[in-house]
């Protein structure tokens, strides 16, 4: 019997703590327009101590550890993250940006291939559900 398919970033089970996730999250965008990067990096990563599931406090973690040039950071989370839900396709799209700038371009393309493999099957799945009748 498999398990009913769930999705990997539901909301915290504690409002309270999904709303603090939040908080910390439009804190770091903040911080980000002011070009403080050091404190961005602190506030997703309290958006993520509230709520581990946070997935845009995740990808803006990643793309905030990227700017500031931490790239082996950058590249570490990302990869716990592409583990963590590996049917993310943005995750893989980032982790092919981190390599091509790292210069690992085996890496990158490979990264590059899941996202547009799994691109397309989210495609299809989406036009599977489509009512009768229907065209994308």
């Amino acid at each position: 019997m498999s398990e009913p398919e769930s999705n990997p970033f539901a909301v915290a089970a504690d409002p309270t703590l999904r709303l603090l996730a939040e908080d910390h999250f439009y804190r770091a965008v903040d911080c980000i327009a002011d070009g403080d990067l050091p404190a961005a990096i602190a506030a997703f990563r309290a958006s993520l101590g509230c709520d581990p599931a946070y997935d845009d406090a995740w990808h803006g973690l990643i793309r905030v550890l990227q700017d500031a040039g931490h790239l082996d950071e950058a590249i570490a989370e990302a990869i716990r993250l592409a583990e963590k839900y590996p049917d993310d396709v943005l995750v893989h799209t980032r982790l092919s940006i981190l390599y091509q700038m790292r210069g690992q371009v085996p890496e990158a393309e490979a990264e590059a291939a899941k996202a547009r493999v799994l691109g397309w099957k989210q495609e299809l799945k989406n036009k599977n559900h489509q009512p009768d009748g229907m065209k994308l």
